[in-house]
């Protein structure tokens, strides 16, 4: 679908209350309207926080693209295009416009936090323009059990929530605090609503899809920008449709429409997509499990997933306590679901009744098995049968829902006198699931199977894990409820097999205590040496009793912070303020080294390891000593050894990086397909610029990295023939055309490649940046030309 529209109608939306002037353009925001029809059109934001959403707005906005276009919509472009913030003019072609957006809300969660809120800090804006939200979820370590975990966070990391509090507090921003859950649940909890659009720096930020909200994970120079109250730009996605038909049935959860449509997309397969689900299949759907496809959905590299409005969303919303939200949201149906006869760019089919469970993995979660055929895989692959550890939770699936399921399949275990044979770790999703399972028995049943139950954040998940079972090296296999599972992911150990499935399935295998156990029609030998099998789970969408809230954990921001000191030590070890980068000076990058030509796959888990080096997330010197380390060097086949072409000697890739810079070498990196995929990290942007690097130029990018790239003032490049990948060698010389006007929207960068013989040639790169992202090039990051137009409108 290739259309441009444009139109040279200038009609401004007006608002009659509420308005919000931003500091850049001097233009009034509007978050309100007059409201022009019967229907209900405001509600609180969040039980939690002042302030109503009025859907006017997107209406309005809505009818003015609707006159336009003149033709059906599917939901995703309704929301996108319903925050456009200049409907009337701006030019929509899916896959080629860059859209301006008016995000309604902002997260983020504590490790992104902290660079985002350093950033937004030197901007000099006062308070953010739009509600926003810090969660501490990520530096909670799982070792000994929920307390101690959570204590010890506390005590560690006291610096840095004191930071971010701080921060928070000046800045008008809500902080939950450590033990609150992970971020994405209690936004689903709190903040989601059908029709919104939220950013989050969080790659599984889509999480709120299950709620009909367009969720969308970047770094956090995106979400400083919309902070600022600047308008966020995002290229228009193209839109894959999964049409589901049936429903689920036995022991086939919600996980597995989304570990199938993985095994179909692959991890690059919904790049500059948004996925869309549709069909009868939808209603049979809880809101939670809604959630959990669009959550790993990030997996698939899509922009963002989402369902349209149910009743199951509805249920969900007067659950959490917010009915006024469902009321307006009951008055505007046909807004949040797509249109009859709405064009889509690749329709994938699904049928719940007869998708099977799948367990995807191991190093990857596009590897799909069905689970009637995962025990003759495992042999066939020699991949270790038996099952060390398995872990339910994190923020893909750590609902009620979950919950009870998983916990079924204990209570059935445990009338038979059995418990887990593997270890067995038990995350919450937040702080409310937890009070509430708690209250309804549930973590008991958990417990009595043999299952620890850690804090509610993160933890292994990404990598938080002081795993002691198994010594690093040894082969062993994990299976987790979780989303993702690179290599040395969940536990920094390269030779751990990482299986992903849903929860009960999880737990089943857990019971058996080894990967070939099928619960749908193997047994299991009870304490009096009788064979049994296990039912298909049972478990409750919603609790019958209502949400328990557990402890208050939340922080909101004052109503006026202007008089809260932030502090940063200038000794500390964890927190370090910024220094703009430097700008371009107008000239060709000549003779760049090639820090590293990376051999396959190249995650932001190689680019910027996580676990233990979360501590510095704050500090961009002491993070940028990962640079790269777990990126395997095309020449020996080795991670983090390369040859210093100063030098000649082999040796750590930040340590050549750092020689570089030192030296005023200019260097570049080579990457292959889907570069920088997984998490929206940023640091993986930052530490390349900050240790002297100018470009990345790959095969493919990920979508957010590439941005975050582009955010940091570095070009990211692609190959016009992917084959020239392979005409690269480590010891070449290379050269990037960009002075003058060579460095165009549309128009490719010529690279002159000079080997170690002199002999030269030249290569053909492209580029997706706009003409507001090469503005942010020459003024050398994102941040500086915030600075420029502050600086600007001062003057004026």
């Amino acid at each position: 679908m290739k259309r441009v529209v444009k139109s040279a109608c200038s009609k401004k939306l007006q608002s009659s209350s509420c308005r919000n002037i931003n500091p850049i353009t001097n233009q009034t925001r509007s978050f309100s309207t007059t409201q022009t029809t019967q229907k209900r059109t405001k509600a609180p934001f969040s039980r939690v926080e002042k302030g109503e959403y009025d859907i006017s707005n997107l209406v309005k906005r809505l009818d003015i693209v609707k006159q336009r276009l003149n033709r059906p919509l599917t939901l995703s472009e309704k929301i996108l295009y319903g925050h456009l913030d200049d409907p009337a003019n701006q030019e929509i072609v899916r896959g080629k416009s860059y859209l301006k957006l008016r995000p309604d809300r902002v997260a983020m969660q504590d490790a992104t936090a902290q660079m985002a809120m350093l950033q937004f800090m030197s901007s000099g804006i006062p308070v953010v323009q739009v509600p926003t939200t810090i969660h501490c979820d990520h530096l909670i370590q799982a070792e000994e059990g929920a307390n101690k975990d959570l204590q010890k966070a506390i005590d560690v990391n006291k610096e840095v929530y004191n930071f971010l509090s701080t921060a928070a507090a000046k800045h008008g921003i809500g902080f939950w605090k450590p033990g609150s859950g992970i971020i994405h649940q209690i936004v689903l909890e709190n903040y989601a609503f059908p029709g919104g659009l939220m950013i989050g720096t969080d790659s599984h930020t889509p999480n709120a899809g299950g709620l009909g909200m367009l969720a969308i994970g970047v770094g956090g120079a995106d979400a400083v920008d919309v902070m600022a109250g600047i308008p966020w730009e995002l290229k228009t996605p193209k839109v894959i449709g999964v049409h589901l038909t049936g429903k689920l049935n036995g022991w086939t959860a919600p996980k597995d429409v989304i570990l199938k449509v993985a095994d179909i997309l692959t991890v690059k397969g919904g790049t500059g997509a948004i996925v869309e689900y549709f069909g009868p299949g939808v209603e049979s759907l809880s809101c939670t499990g809604m959630a959990t496809i669009c959550n790993m959905g990030a997996e698939i590299g899509a922009t963002t997933s989402v369902f349209p409005y149910t009743k199951a969303m509805e249920r969900y919303l007067i659950s959490t306590k917010r009915s006024e939200m469902a009321e307006v949201v009951n008055d505007h149906k046909d807004i949040f679901t797509s249109d009859k006869n709405a064009e889509y760019d690749q329709i994938i089919e699904i049928n719940l009744d007869t998708l099977e469970p799948h367990i995807n993995g191991p190093f990857t979660p596009d590897l799909g098995t069905p689970l009637s055929k995962f025990s003759e895989r495992v042999q066939k692959e020699g991949w270790p049968e038996k099952l060390s550890v398995g872990l339910i939770g994190s923020c893909t699936n750590s609902s009620y829902e979950d919950m009870t399921r998983a916990a079924d399949v204990c209570k059935q275990a445990a009338e038979h006198g059995v418990k887990t044979k593997s270890f067995f770790l038990i995350t919450p999703g937040s702080e409310q699931v937890r009070a509430t399972i708690e209250r309804d028995g549930i973590l008991k049943n958990l417990e009595s199977a043999g299952g620890q139950v850690l804090a509610n954040a993160c933890g292994p998940c990404i990598g938080q894990w002081e795993r002691k079972d198994v010594k690093k090296g040894e082969a062993n296999s994990i299976i987790t409820s979780y989303n993702r599972n690179f290599t040395a992911r969940n536990d920094g150990n390269s030779a751990t097999h990482a299986f992903v499935a849903s929860p009960e399935i999880v737990t089943a295998l857990t019971i058996a205590g080894s990967l070939k156990f099928n619960p749908m029609k193997d047994s299991l030998v009870g304490s009096d040496g009788k064979e049994f099998k296990l039912s298909p789970p049972r478990g409750e969408e919603l609790p019958s009793k209502g949400f328990d809230p557990g402890q208050n954990t939340f922080q909101a921001p004052p109503a006026d912070g202007s008089n809260i000191k932030v502090e940063v030590s200038p000794t500390s070890d964890r927190l370090q303020l910024l220094a703009p980068f430097s700008r371009w000076d107008g000239k060709d990058y000549t003779d760049c080294s090639v820090l590293i030509k990376v051999l396959g796959k190249c995650t932001t888990d190689h680019i910027s390891m996580a676990g233990s080096w979360l501590k510095y997330r704050g500090h961009l010197d002491n993070i940028s000593n990962n640079l790269l380390i777990g990126a395997i060097n095309s020449e020996n086949g080795k991670a983090n050894s390369i040859k210093n072409q100063l030098t000649g000697e082999y040796q750590g890739v930040p340590d050549v990086a750092r020689h570089y810079k030192a030296n005023n070498v200019k260097w570049v990196v080579i990457g292959d397909e889907n570069y920088g995929e997984g998490s929206s990290r940023e640091h993986a942007a930052l530490e390349p610029r900050f240790l002297g690097g100018v470009a990345i130029i790959t095969r493919s990018f990920a979508r957010i990295h590439e941005t975050n790239l582009k955010k940091q003032g570095m070009l990211p490049l692609t190959f016009k023939d992917p084959k020239d990948y392979d005409k690269i060698d480590p010891s070449d010389k290379l050269t990037l055309h960009i002075s003058g006007d060579q460095f165009q929207v549309g128009k490719p960068v010529r690279m002159t490649v000079k080997k170690q013989d002199g002999k030269t040639f030249d290569v053909e790169l492209n580029h997706t940046f706009s003409d507001l992202q090469i503005e942010w090039f020459k003024a050398g990051s994102a941040l500086n030309y915030i600075k420029d137009q502050l600086s600007k409108q001062s003057k004026q």
